[in-house]
């Protein structure tokens, strides 16, 4: 396991050597979550690409650090990581509020960015009440509470049937997720707006959602990509929220292309 300081935080993190000449993709996993999400897609490119993946704070086995969160914060934290790391013109894949990080690491060190993956995300995500009404819930009961209605909208009621030991897997999870960590990233969450910072990406970018994500659905994320100037916007098919752990294959030749597209 790597692990690094980043703005007094202890961050877990994994780089998978690739070729030189290659580009290196970044991996931003969701809320609740940590950057095993993405097993399934990085096994499908390990040896074509350098790769990054990291738990952000609060999540995984990084710290929680000091709360409040904002998505500065966050941005920060990602920048510090990749300037670390000597990375440069990534291609930055982030899923949920890591789609939201990897909008404000753009605004805030364009240096760092080639490309944007925004995977199941948006410009803006839910509203005041409904996230107050999440966290006042957490506070109160813990993330048990809210697991259910959470899982109903990350994935597909086929994946969630009770002989899937794997959904089992994922809920665990969410529910092991350091609380005070979770409920900060609520509250980043709740805070962002970045509208203005879709409006001005000028790199080339992607953004793609499962059909069924009751969370980030295909509408929200298509005007997203309306936003950006010359976004690509694509929908897989059999997927919620999570689209790297229900169709990692199709992820990956989603992304596959897309990265072609932009450096032949």
């Amino acid at each position: 396991m790597q692990f690094a300081r980043i703005n007094d935080v202890a961050i877990h993190y994994q780089v998978i050597g690739g070729p030189a000449d290659k580009p290196v993709l970044v991996f931003v996993n969701s809320l609740g979550t940590d950057f095993r999400i993405w097993r399934d897609v990085i096994v499908r490119l390990a040896g074509d690409f350098a790769i990054v993946v990291y738990d952000k704070r609060g999540h995984g086995l990084s710290e929680v650090g000091q709360t409040p969160y904002s998505m500065e914060d966050l941005a920060v934290e990602l920048a510090g990581l990749l300037d670390l790391l000597t990375v440069k013109n990534a291609y930055v894949c982030g899923l949920s509020i890591g789609g939201m990080i990897a909008q404000a690491l753009f605004e805030r060190r364009p240096d760092l960015v080639k490309a944007l993956i925004l995977c199941d995300t948006a410009h803006k995500i839910g509203t005041a009440e409904t996230w107050n009404a999440r966290i006042e819930k957490v506070e109160a009961e813990g993330i048990e509470a809210i697991a259910d209605g959470v899982l109903e909208k990350w994935f597909t009621a086929a994946f969630r049937r009770p002989e899937n030991t794997s959904f089992a897997g994922y809920r665990n999870m969410l529910v092991r997720q350091p609380l005070t960590g979770y409920l900060a990233t609520c509250a980043a969450v709740r805070d962002a707006d970045l509208t203005e910072v879709a409006r001005h990406i000028s790199v080339p970018t992607l953004c793609v959602v499962g059909d069924q994500d009751r969370s980030t659905p295909p509408e929200l994320v298509l005007s997203t990509s309306r936003l950006i100037a010359d976004a690509r916007y694509e929908v897989i098919t059999d997927a919620g929220h999570i689209p790297c752990i229900e169709q990692p294959e199709t992820l990956t030749a989603v992304i596959r292309t897309f990265i072609r597209s932009i450096t032949n």
